[in-house]
């Protein structure tokens, strides 16, 4: 079965019912297993309203947990000291994301390509609201 990490935007628009919702709730039919990374978890419980607390417990619950270990931290900080020398700055959060994804074999969803310029990674460009 293929994994697919899916980035905090991904998560976003699911979680908002946009065509997303749709996306996501499809991937095992079409044997893609859904995987998530803490950074992404922490993105959305931080911009949480209160009552929207049980659902985005219900997503989560779905969703499996791309591991983050030395290596994903090493890596991570590769990427950001590779681009920073030409001028390029990524964020930790985007990096970690992309190395957790890289860690497990996933690709990744997305819809900030641009935040993911990192040529081992197979990204899947979900645009926002689509």
């Amino acid at each position: 079965m293929a994994r697919l990490v899916l980035d905090s935007t991904v998560l976003i628009d699911a979680l908002r019912g946009r065509p997303a919702a749709g996306r996501v709730a499809a991937l095992r039919r079409v044997g893609t297993e859904p995987w998530v990374c803490v950074v992404s978890v922490e993105e959305i419980w931080r911009g949480l309203r209160p009552e929207e607390e049980p659902q985005v417990r219900r997503l989560f619950r779905g969703l499996r947990l791309a591991p983050l270990g030395v290596k994903e931290g090493i890596l991570a900080g590769q990427w950001r000291r590779q681009f920073a020398s030409k001028g390029t700055t990524l964020h930790q959060a985007d990096c970690l994301i992309a190395a957790a994804a890289l860690g497990i074999g996933a690709s990744l969803a997305t819809a900030n390509r641009s935040d993911f310029p990192m040529d081992q990674l197979v990204v899947e460009h979900w645009p926002i609201g689509e």
